[in-house]
């Protein structure tokens, strides 16, 4: 007999709970899968934007760091030398003689008779030193002498007495020998004391200082109760310096471009920038015959008439000499880059680079530069560029007179970045 089976109330009500909570359960995982792909999603937009940005950004900054990267420079063209065909040369007037005078006695200065501008004559009296010790030295010197003489005297008495008696048998031969060197000592020692005399006396002259040559006083460096010494160095220094002034001579450093154009004899117009529209007519006398390797300069010497004595030793001139410019060209002064190779100039070709060239300058013109060699008449050269730049590089030509614009709106892109 079966038995009926009873369920209690409480496994009625436990199981259908369990059966309502199932398709709860389904919708709540759903719902977190959605909010799981939302994040992803959003994490990954917010990724793709970072990379774009990033993207975008590298790319600014590539544009911006080529901007950058470009020179703007100016150039000029070179320009062909003109003129009259002659060069002008600085160079500094000079005495035809000039002699600075010096003490050859060591003293005290007792008198001075010529100053600074004195038209003085060869011979003439300048200065009078007073000199104790050598007065001393030259009394002592003819007392020595005195001594030296009595003693010759004497020595030639005995020897001639000597030469009697041998001949009478009455000394021996070495005796006479004996005085006879004796006598031939005190001949050499009165010959020295008459040197040491002479020199002295030599030496007491120089107390008097007198012009070497005819000229103009044009230093006095002493005075009453100066002490000098002897000799043009160490503590010695120049008492006066005189100088010939007629004529003058002028020396210039020709450059080698234009040195085989120079021959003695030639005419050369100087001028003075204190008197304008005066020039004085001078010849070159003579040249170096060499090229001065540091300078790479003819060093040539022109002798000036100065009659009537308008100008003056040591003024700063203008030397023109007739030469031929052909083939030489001109550019600024600021174009001109040193490198230990020597002097260049950036050139900028059809493409935008620069080459440097080497150039020979035939001569600096303040302003402007001669070029005799490694320039052409159609280059592009660079105006004030810079020491960083190299062959190869790339340029960008700017306009004359909006250099400055260029340069300034470039570094307003820095600025920016």
């Amino acid at each position: 007999m079966n038995e009926p089976h009873h369920h209690s109330s409480l496994d009625i009500a436990v199981g259908g709970e369990q059966g309502m909570d199932l398709p709860g359960r389904a919708q709540a995982g759903k719902r977190a899968r959605v909010a799981v792909i939302i994040v992803a999603l959003l994490l990954a937009a917010g990724a793709a934007r970072t990379i774009v940005s990033n993207v975008m950004n590298a790319h600014h900054l590539a544009d911006v760091t080529k901007q950058n990267a470009k020179q703007y420079v100016s150039v000029v063209q070179p320009v062909a030398a003109g003129g009259d065909g002659r060069i002008a040369l600085p160079g500094t007037l000079r005495g035809y003689v000039e002699a600075p005078i010096y003490s050859r006695a060591n003293g005290y200065v007792l008198k001075w008779y010529a100053d600074i501008g004195a038209h003085v004559q060869q011979g003439q009296l300048l200065a009078e030193i007073d000199t104790p010790e050598i007065d001393q030295e030259l009394a002592q010197a003819q007392a020595q002498r005195d001594q030296s003489a009595s003693t010759l005297a004497l020595a030639k008495t005995s020897f001639d007495r000597a030469q009697q008696l041998r001949q009478r048998d009455a000394v021996s031969q070495q005796e006479l020998d004996d005085r006879q060197g004796a006598y031939n000592q005190d001949v050499a020692n009165l010959a020295a004391a008459d040197a040491n005399v002479r020199r002295l006396q030599q030496m007491k002259s120089f107390q008097r200082i007198v012009a070497p040559i005819t000229g103009v006083i044009t230093q006095r460096n002493v005075d009453i109760g100066d002490l000098v010494n002897a000799g043009n160095g160490g503590a010695g220094r120049a008492l006066f310096a005189i100088a010939q002034s007629d004529p003058l001579r002028l020396y210039l450093d020709v450059p080698q471009t234009y040195a085989q154009q120079v021959a003695v004899g030639q005419h050369v117009s100087v001028t003075e920038q204190e008197m304008p529209g005066v020039t004085f007519d001078g010849t070159v006398t003579r040249t170096s015959q060499a090229i001065d390797v540091a300078t790479r300069t003819l060093q040539v010497e022109i002798t000036l008439p100065n009659h009537d004595g308008r100008l003056l030793p040591g003024a700063y001139v203008q030397a023109a000499l007739q030469t031929d410019s052909k083939g030489v060209l001109t550019v600024p002064g600021n174009t001109l880059l040193f490198r230990a190779e020597g002097p260049r100039l950036a050139v900028v070709d059809a493409q935008g680079k620069v080459k440097l060239k080497p150039v020979e300058i035939a001569q600096d013109l303040g302003q402007t530069l001669a070029i005799s060699r490694g320039l052409d008449p159609g280059d592009r050269v660079v105006l004030n560029p810079s020491d960083s730049i190299a062959d190869g590089d790339s340029v960008v030509v700017v306009a004359p007179g909006k250099g400055g614009a260029a340069a300034a709106g470039h570094a307003g892109a820095r600025g920016a970045t």
